[in-house]
This record gives structure tokens, C-alpha cells and sequence, in this order.
């Protein structure tokens, strides 16, 4: 192995080894003189009894065929391969435009942001509408729930002296009853009745028996799916209205005293002139009312002890008005008005 050998060898650090596709000298040919140069790889061998160049001479360079690039093609076939094959999906307009080099990059456009929540989204006229009205619930609210307070409330300074500010809030929407909420819930019976004194068409005087309304609506009510507002609660309001707004001894309490006087007259008046006491040609000229309240019994295994006997109420005798009466038969009633000082209070 000579030099040129052992260093084309193929060893971990050496060059690659000889071509394998290079032609080997041809065995019993002469060797080339020493210092003669190799010749470059992929130049043919000269055929054999060719002459031999003489030492010393240069070798002809062989050239490598140079490759051929195709002709350019038109540049619309070009932009047709590069986009691949065409797709019934129309693309979007690209950008066209060309950048100059050198010119700087148009920055973005952020998209907008949304307007914020609630009121701060509105413009400043709707902003300031809007807390006006804000304001103004939040003041009524405050003012409803403290009148609403101070009627529930025991007896106290501020009430006795703006009792009658409560009241004109509170009554008739807004009024609290808390019978079923107390301490001692209502145990009792009330059955309002109510009585007539006819002037007959003979011009003598003669008084009804008395007649339990009270009862008449519990009848309207028992088996009836659908029982009116009147039949359930009209009596019932009434009379509750009537003995707040009056003393033990039936003397009215402020103006809430005289309304509820007007209020409960009118209804038993009617309710009387429904049921026709009298006979043809009378006429109902003073009625009166009075409240029959029993104690409800307490269970068997309970040890209280309540009183059985009836409790009576007796209002005073009311002369009949022109308001008191309907609108058809109102030209035959006395205008003769307010309470007199008959009847007493039966317990």
C-alpha cells in the first residue's frame, strides 16, 4: 500500500475511500513515471497504445457538462401551479399592494371596544335621568318602609305626633294586620248584626229582628269554589275598621273615626233593604249594629280555661242619609244625618 493508498484508506477520521465507479488500471499495464500527476477524477483513460503525455506537460481539465435550466415559462402559468389545482370556494382579495422597501409597516387598527354595563354605557343626558330616577325610588322606598315601621310599632313619640301622617300613608293600600303573626293570635268569633226601624205606610214606627250578616256570608261561602272579595272580606274590614277607629264607648277617634261610622251605616243599610223587611210602602228610616264575639274552645289536652258566654257590642242607632242609599231609590230617604244617643253598650 503506498501513500496515495493509505491516505484515500477509509478509516473513522481519514477522507472518503476511492470511487468505487472509477476504472481500475488494467493489469500488466505500465505505471505512470514518478511525479507524473494523477488525473482528475471522472477524466476518461487514454485507450490503450495511445501516446503518453510527456512529463511534465499538463493534463487537459476536463469539463462537466453544464445544466441546461429551461426556458421561463409565462407567469401566468406560473401563479396557476403555485395556487395548485382550483377550488369551487372563492378565496377572499388578497392585499395587493407593494411595499416599497424601506417604507415602514401600517400598524393595525384594534377592533373597537364594547360600551360598558349598565348606565355607564349611556350617553351623559340618559346617565343623569337615570340616577334622578334611582334616587327617587331609593327616597320612596326608605319613607315606605319607615311609615310602614312606625305603624306596627308600639305607641311612641313620634307617632303620637305624626300619627295622622301614617295614617294617610298607610290606609287604605298599605294597611298591616298582624292578628295570625302575634303573639296571641285571634281566638274569638265576631258575627256582626245589624237591625232596622221601619216607618210603615201607615206612618207608625216598627223595628226588624236582628238579622246575622255575618252568617249570610259564611253561607255564600261554604261550598263556593270561586266566593267573592265582597262576601269574604267587605263585612269583615268594615267592622275591624269601625272598632280601631273608636273608643270603648263608640266615640270616634279622629277623622278615620267619622269615616268608618259613614262606611259600615251604608253597607248594613243595604244590605237590610236587600232582605225587604218591611212591608210594601215601608221605609227603613235609622238602622243599628252590634258585633256577638265567643271565644273559640281550646283542645281537649290543653288546660286553659276561657269564658263560654257571648260578648255583645251594641252601636247606637244611625239615621239614614241620602248617601247612605242606592243611587235608584235615594229620593225617598230622609236627609236627616248623624248618629243619635240611642242604644247602649251590651256586654
Amino acid at each position: 500500500m503506498d501513500g496515495n493508498d493509505k491516505g484515500r484508506g477509509g478509516g473513522p477520521g481519514g477522507p472518503a475511500g476511492p470511487d468505487p465507479g472509477a476504472s481500475r488500471p488494467t493489469p500488466g499495464a505500465p505505471r505512470p513515471a514518478p511525479g507524473t500527476p494523477r488525473p482528475a477524477p471522472g477524466t476518461p483513460r487514454p485507450a490503450p497504445g495511445a501516446p503518453r503525455p510527456a512529463p511534465g506537460a499538463q493534463q487537459p481539465v476536463s469539463q462537466a457538462p453544464q445544466p441546461v435550466s429551461p426556458p421561463p415559462r409565462p407567469a401566468s402559468e406560473a401563479a396557476s401551479d403555485a395556487a395548485g389545482p382550483a377550488s369551487d370556494t372563492p378565496k377572499p382579495p388578497s392585499d395587493t399592494r407593494q411595499l416599497t422597501p424601506g417604507t415602514p409597516q401600517p400598524t393595525p387598527t384594534p377592533p373597537p371596544e364594547p360600551p360598558p354595563p349598565g348606565i355607564a354605557g349611556l350617553k351623559l343626558g340618559y346617565q343623569i335621568a337615570a340616577a334622578c330616577a334611582l334616587v327617587l325610588v331609593a327616597v320612596a322606598a326608605c319613607v315606605h318602609v319607615g311609615m310602614l315601621f312606625l305603624h306596627v310599632a308600639p305607641s311612641n313619640t313620634l307617632t303620637k305626633q305624626h300619627g295622622d301622617a301614617v295614617d294617610f300613608w298607610i290606609y287604605p293600600e298599605f294597611e298591616q294586620n298582624w292578628k295570625l303573626f302575634a303573639p296571641n293570635p285571634l281566638q274569638q268569633n265576631i258575627a256582626v248584626q245589624a237591625r232596622a226601624e221601619l216607618r210603615t205606610a201607615e206612618g207608625g214606627v216598627r223595628t226588624t229582628d236582628w238579622y246575622d250578616l255575618s252568617a249570610q256570608d259564611g253561607a255564600d261561602i261554604d261550598g263556593n269554589l270561586l266566593p267573592s272579595h265582597t262576601q269574604q272580606n267587605q263585612l269583615r274590614r268594615a267592622w275591624d275598621f269601625y272598632v280601631g277607629s273608636h273608643d270603648a264607648r263608640n266615640r270616634p277617634v279622629g277623622l278615620r273615626g267619622q269615616l268608618s261610622e259613614r262606611y259600615i251605616r251604608r253597607i248594613a243599610y243595604m244590605r237590610l233593604d236587600r232582605e225587604r223587611p218591611g212591608g210594601k210602602g215601608d221605609e227603613i228610616v235609622r238602622v243599628q249594629l252590634r258585633s256577638r264575639t265567643t271565644n273559640v274552645q281550646p283542645p281537649q289536652w290543653s288546660q286553659e280555661k276561657v269564658p263560654t258566654k257571648p260578648v255583645h257590642r251594641l252601636l247606637p242607632w244611625w239615621s239614614v242619609t241620602p248617601d247612605d242609599l242606592p243611587l235608584a231609590s235615594g229620593s225617598g230617604a230622609r236627609s236627616n244625618a248623624g248618629p243619635s244617643t240611642e242604644g247602649t253598650a251590651a256586654r
